[in-house]
């Protein structure tokens, strides 16, 4: 698996259905870095992790967020 992990981030929306925002490696240094924060930065959007299945049958770290309405 080297030193990445392949993590999906998944948006939660306000009338319960799933939107996909992306997939990619992240370093084990970011992994850890869950262990510490509850918002994430996703192109330019704030969300609030809420959480969180690691999927040993893909090897991928799959993490449910939330939308910050920032207005």
């Amino acid at each position: 698996m080297g030193n990445d992990m392949s993590v999906i981030l998944t948006e939660k929306m306000s009338n319960g259905e799933l939107r996909q925002i992306e997939e990619r490696n992240w370093s084990m240094n970011m992994v850890a870095a869950l262990e510490h924060v509850n918002y994430l930065v996703v192109g330019g959007q704030e969300y609030e992790a809420i959480e969180g299945r690691l999927n040993v049958d893909e090897g991928k770290l799959e993490l449910l967020l939330v939308r910050i309405r920032n207005e």
